[in-house]
Protein backbone atom coordinates (compact mmCIF):
# COMPACT_ATOMS: atom_id res chain seq x y z
CA UNK A 1 0.00 0.00 0.00
CA UNK A 2 1.44 3.33 -0.62
CA UNK A 3 2.62 5.37 2.18
CA UNK A 4 1.46 8.40 3.78
CA UNK A 5 5.06 10.80 2.62
CA UNK A 6 4.60 9.12 -0.66
CA UNK A 7 0.71 10.77 -0.74
CA UNK A 8 1.87 13.73 0.89
CA UNK A 9 4.39 14.42 -1.79
CA UNK A 10 2.44 14.16 -4.49
CA UNK A 11 -0.37 16.46 -3.00
CA UNK A 12 2.50 19.08 -2.36
CA UNK A 13 3.47 18.89 -5.89
CA UNK A 14 0.11 19.24 -7.43
CA UNK A 15 -2.06 21.29 -4.93
CA UNK A 16 -0.60 24.47 -6.40
CA UNK A 17 -2.07 27.53 -8.38
CA UNK A 18 -0.78 25.49 -11.83
CA UNK A 19 -3.33 23.18 -11.21
CA UNK A 20 -6.25 25.80 -11.41
CA UNK A 21 -5.57 26.83 -15.16
CA UNK A 22 -6.19 22.86 -16.33
CA UNK A 23 -9.34 21.86 -14.05
CA UNK A 24 -12.70 22.66 -13.90
CA UNK A 25 -11.98 24.81 -10.72
CA UNK A 26 -10.72 27.47 -12.58
CA UNK A 27 -14.50 29.02 -13.48
CA UNK A 28 -14.60 30.20 -9.47
CA UNK A 29 -11.23 32.01 -9.64
CA UNK A 30 -12.49 33.61 -12.47
CA UNK A 31 -15.14 35.69 -11.15
CA UNK A 32 -15.17 37.74 -7.58
CA UNK A 33 -13.42 40.90 -7.55
CA UNK A 34 -11.25 39.74 -4.53
CA UNK A 35 -10.53 36.04 -4.22
CA UNK A 36 -6.79 35.87 -2.86
CA UNK A 37 -5.28 32.52 -4.82
CA UNK A 38 -2.03 32.77 -3.16
CA UNK A 39 0.50 30.06 -2.57
CA UNK A 40 0.18 31.49 1.65
CA UNK A 41 -3.51 32.46 1.31
CA UNK A 42 -5.37 31.54 4.30
CA UNK A 43 -8.83 32.10 2.86
CA UNK A 44 -10.81 34.67 0.78
CA UNK A 45 -10.18 38.48 0.93
CA UNK A 46 -13.01 40.10 2.74
CA UNK A 47 -13.33 42.79 0.13
CA UNK A 48 -15.73 40.13 -2.02
CA UNK A 49 -18.99 41.39 -1.63
CA UNK A 50 -21.95 39.50 -1.42
CA UNK A 51 -23.10 39.43 -5.16
CA UNK A 52 -19.87 38.55 -5.82
CA UNK A 53 -19.50 35.46 -3.38
CA UNK A 54 -22.70 34.47 -5.12
CA UNK A 55 -21.40 34.67 -8.64
CA UNK A 56 -18.37 31.85 -6.89
CA UNK A 57 -21.37 29.68 -5.73
CA UNK A 58 -23.30 29.69 -8.57
CA UNK A 59 -19.99 29.41 -11.53
CA UNK A 60 -18.86 26.50 -9.06
CA UNK A 61 -21.88 24.21 -9.34
CA UNK A 62 -22.90 24.64 -12.56
CA UNK A 63 -18.84 23.84 -13.12
CA UNK A 64 -19.20 20.83 -11.15
CA UNK A 65 -22.12 19.76 -12.72
CA UNK A 66 -20.52 19.41 -15.83
CA UNK A 67 -17.37 17.96 -15.14
CA UNK A 68 -17.79 14.34 -16.79
CA UNK A 69 -16.37 13.25 -19.92
CA UNK A 70 -13.36 14.72 -21.76
CA UNK A 71 -11.83 17.62 -19.17
CA UNK A 72 -10.73 19.40 -22.95
CA UNK A 73 -14.40 19.27 -24.14
CA UNK A 74 -16.35 20.66 -21.32
CA UNK A 75 -13.57 23.05 -20.00
CA UNK A 76 -14.93 24.12 -23.71
CA UNK A 77 -18.21 24.17 -23.38
CA UNK A 78 -18.43 25.43 -19.95
CA UNK A 79 -16.57 28.70 -21.73
CA UNK A 80 -18.79 29.12 -23.79
CA UNK A 81 -21.64 28.79 -21.14
CA UNK A 82 -20.20 31.69 -19.31
CA UNK A 83 -19.79 33.48 -21.99
CA UNK A 84 -23.46 33.70 -22.78
CA UNK A 85 -23.70 34.88 -18.90
CA UNK A 86 -21.32 37.63 -19.84
CA UNK A 87 -18.97 35.94 -16.43
CA UNK A 88 -21.83 37.52 -14.29
CA UNK A 89 -23.58 34.20 -13.51
CA UNK A 90 -25.73 35.54 -10.52
CA UNK A 91 -27.43 38.47 -12.86
CA UNK A 92 -27.65 36.03 -15.58
CA UNK A 93 -29.70 33.50 -13.11
CA UNK A 94 -31.95 36.72 -12.18
CA UNK A 95 -32.63 38.59 -15.01
CA UNK A 96 -30.70 36.63 -17.85
CA UNK A 97 -32.52 35.02 -21.22
CA UNK A 98 -32.67 31.47 -20.84
CA UNK A 99 -33.49 31.42 -24.51
CA UNK A 100 -29.65 32.14 -25.61
CA UNK A 101 -29.12 28.38 -24.56
CA UNK A 102 -32.26 26.94 -26.28
CA UNK A 103 -29.15 25.14 -28.61
CA UNK A 104 -26.75 24.51 -25.92
CA UNK A 105 -26.21 21.18 -24.73
CA UNK A 106 -23.39 18.47 -24.06
CA UNK A 107 -23.70 15.08 -24.09
CA UNK A 108 -26.55 13.64 -22.00
CA UNK A 109 -27.20 17.49 -21.06
CA UNK A 110 -30.22 18.54 -23.35
CA UNK A 111 -30.61 22.42 -23.55
CA UNK A 112 -34.05 21.57 -21.45
CA UNK A 113 -31.85 19.90 -18.97
CA UNK A 114 -29.65 23.08 -18.43
CA UNK A 115 -32.54 25.54 -18.53
CA UNK A 116 -34.30 23.24 -16.04
CA UNK A 117 -31.22 23.40 -13.84
CA UNK A 118 -30.58 27.63 -13.85
CA UNK A 119 -34.66 28.02 -13.82
CA UNK A 120 -34.71 25.82 -10.16
CA UNK A 121 -31.92 28.60 -9.43
CA UNK A 122 -33.31 31.16 -10.39
CA UNK A 123 -35.93 30.16 -7.88
CA UNK A 124 -33.56 29.85 -5.66
CA UNK A 125 -31.87 33.25 -5.71
CA UNK A 126 -35.10 34.87 -5.61
CA UNK A 127 -36.63 33.43 -2.43
CA UNK A 128 -33.62 33.17 -0.54
CA UNK A 129 -29.52 33.03 -0.06
CA UNK A 130 -29.09 30.38 -2.37
CA UNK A 131 -26.79 27.38 -2.49
CA UNK A 132 -24.60 28.05 0.39
CA UNK A 133 -28.15 28.29 2.89
CA UNK A 134 -29.68 25.21 0.93
CA UNK A 135 -26.43 23.31 1.78
CA UNK A 136 -26.28 24.64 5.28
CA UNK A 137 -29.45 23.64 5.96
CA UNK A 138 -29.18 20.06 4.42
CA UNK A 139 -25.96 19.41 6.79
CA UNK A 140 -27.97 21.09 10.08
CA UNK A 141 -30.67 18.90 9.43
CA UNK A 142 -28.35 15.13 10.51
CA UNK A 143 -24.70 17.32 10.55
CA UNK A 144 -23.26 15.49 7.42
CA UNK A 145 -22.12 16.26 3.73
CA UNK A 146 -24.56 13.42 3.35
CA UNK A 147 -27.78 14.86 4.63
CA UNK A 148 -26.36 18.10 2.86
CA UNK A 149 -25.88 16.47 -0.61
CA UNK A 150 -29.77 15.06 0.03
CA UNK A 151 -31.40 18.32 0.85
CA UNK A 152 -29.80 20.09 -2.28
CA UNK A 153 -30.69 17.22 -4.70
CA UNK A 154 -34.54 16.76 -3.32
CA UNK A 155 -34.87 20.57 -4.01
CA UNK A 156 -34.39 20.09 -7.09
CA UNK A 157 -36.36 17.26 -7.87
CA UNK A 158 -39.21 19.47 -6.11
CA UNK A 159 -38.59 22.08 -8.30
CA UNK A 160 -38.82 20.72 -11.46
CA UNK A 161 -41.87 19.08 -12.65
CA UNK A 162 -40.30 17.69 -15.80
CA UNK A 163 -37.38 15.44 -15.10
CA UNK A 164 -35.60 14.15 -17.80
CA UNK A 165 -32.57 11.85 -18.40
CA UNK A 166 -29.59 14.34 -18.75
CA UNK A 167 -31.24 16.45 -15.86
CA UNK A 168 -30.98 12.84 -13.83
CA UNK A 169 -27.71 12.56 -14.86
CA UNK A 170 -26.58 16.03 -14.03
CA UNK A 171 -27.96 16.33 -10.64
CA UNK A 172 -27.95 12.16 -9.38
CA UNK A 173 -29.11 11.88 -6.15
CA UNK A 174 -27.28 10.10 -2.69
CA UNK A 175 -30.78 8.41 -2.17
CA UNK A 176 -30.02 5.93 -5.16
CA UNK A 177 -26.30 5.52 -3.89
CA UNK A 178 -24.11 6.98 -6.12
CA UNK A 179 -21.03 8.16 -6.07
CA UNK A 180 -21.86 12.17 -6.16
CA UNK A 181 -18.98 12.85 -7.41
CA UNK A 182 -19.44 16.17 -9.05
CA UNK A 183 -21.34 17.96 -5.64
CA UNK A 184 -18.51 16.42 -3.54
CA UNK A 185 -16.00 18.21 -5.29
CA UNK A 186 -18.00 21.28 -5.28
CA UNK A 187 -17.79 20.35 -1.59
CA UNK A 188 -14.13 20.50 -1.58
CA UNK A 189 -13.85 24.01 -3.59
CA UNK A 190 -16.04 25.90 -1.77
CA UNK A 191 -14.54 24.65 2.15
CA UNK A 192 -10.86 23.52 1.67
CA UNK A 193 -8.66 26.01 2.01
CA UNK A 194 -6.79 28.06 -1.05
CA UNK A 195 -4.75 27.77 -3.34
CA UNK A 196 -6.58 25.88 -5.48
CA UNK A 197 -10.07 25.82 -3.26
CA UNK A 198 -11.63 28.58 -1.70
CA UNK A 199 -12.75 27.94 1.68
CA UNK A 200 -15.46 30.19 1.55
CA UNK A 201 -17.90 28.17 3.52
CA UNK A 202 -17.59 27.44 7.22
CA UNK A 203 -20.75 25.32 8.61
CA UNK A 204 -18.45 22.26 6.85
CA UNK A 205 -15.02 21.17 7.95
CA UNK A 206 -12.73 20.35 6.11
CA UNK A 207 -12.43 16.71 8.03
CA UNK A 208 -16.32 16.31 6.99
CA UNK A 209 -15.28 16.55 3.58
CA UNK A 210 -15.82 13.20 1.12
CA UNK A 211 -13.71 12.27 -1.53
CA UNK A 212 -14.75 13.09 -4.88
CA UNK A 213 -14.65 10.05 -6.44
CA UNK A 214 -14.87 8.43 -10.14
CA UNK A 215 -13.58 6.03 -12.55
CA UNK A 216 -10.61 6.89 -12.71
CA UNK A 217 -10.01 7.61 -8.80
CA UNK A 218 -11.31 4.73 -7.99
CA UNK A 219 -9.11 2.78 -10.19
CA UNK A 220 -5.85 4.21 -8.62
CA UNK A 221 -7.29 4.15 -5.24
CA UNK A 222 -7.53 0.72 -5.60
CA UNK A 223 -3.92 -0.12 -7.49
CA UNK A 224 -2.77 1.69 -4.09
CA UNK A 225 -4.13 -0.44 -2.00
CA UNK A 226 -6.12 1.86 -0.69
CA UNK A 227 -9.32 1.00 -1.69
CA UNK A 228 -10.84 -3.08 -2.19
CA UNK A 229 -14.28 -2.47 -3.18
CA UNK A 230 -14.90 -2.57 -6.63
CA UNK A 231 -18.13 -0.75 -7.25
CA UNK A 232 -17.54 3.09 -7.78
CA UNK A 233 -20.60 3.72 -5.41
CA UNK A 234 -21.40 5.83 -2.11
CA UNK A 235 -20.22 2.69 0.32
CA UNK A 236 -17.14 3.25 -1.48
CA UNK A 237 -16.95 6.75 -1.35
CA UNK A 238 -17.23 6.64 2.86
CA UNK A 239 -14.79 3.46 3.17
CA UNK A 240 -11.85 5.40 1.08
CA UNK A 241 -12.81 8.45 2.71
CA UNK A 242 -12.03 6.65 5.52
CA UNK A 243 -9.13 5.38 4.71
CA UNK A 244 -7.76 8.66 3.92
CA UNK A 245 -8.44 9.86 7.38
CA UNK A 246 -5.97 7.77 8.97
CA UNK A 247 -3.43 9.92 6.60
CA UNK A 248 -4.75 13.47 7.48
CA UNK A 249 -7.72 13.00 9.87
CA UNK A 250 -8.10 16.74 9.36
CA UNK A 251 -8.19 17.47 5.75
CA UNK A 252 -8.92 13.64 4.00
CA UNK A 253 -9.86 15.36 0.82
CA UNK A 254 -6.56 17.03 0.27
CA UNK A 255 -5.47 13.45 -1.39
CA UNK A 256 -7.79 14.01 -4.38
CA UNK A 257 -4.61 15.87 -5.62
CA UNK A 258 -2.81 12.82 -5.36
CA UNK A 259 -4.82 10.52 -6.87
CA UNK A 260 -4.90 12.72 -9.72
CA UNK A 261 -1.18 13.44 -9.73
CA UNK A 262 -0.62 9.96 -9.62
CA UNK A 263 -2.89 9.61 -12.75
CA UNK A 264 -0.81 12.59 -14.63
CA UNK A 265 2.50 10.58 -13.84
CA UNK A 266 1.58 7.15 -14.87
CA UNK A 267 2.18 5.80 -11.31
CA UNK A 268 -0.58 3.78 -10.89
CA UNK A 269 -1.63 2.84 -14.47
CA UNK A 270 -5.11 2.08 -14.82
Amino acid sequence: MITKTELDALVEKYENPDFINSDPVQFIHRVGVGVNVGKNSGGVNTCLSCSEVKDIEIAGFIAALFAFGSRKVFIKKLNTLFDTMEGRPLDFILNGDFNLLSNFDYRFAKPEDVIAILTVLRNLYSSSEGLRELFEYGYKLDNTVLSSLTAVTDYFYANNSDIKPGFSFMLARPRKGGAMKRLNMYLRWMVRKPPVDLALWKFIKPSELLIPLDIHVGNVSRKMGLLSRNANDFKSVLTLTEKLREFDPDDPVKYDFAMFGAGVEGLYKE
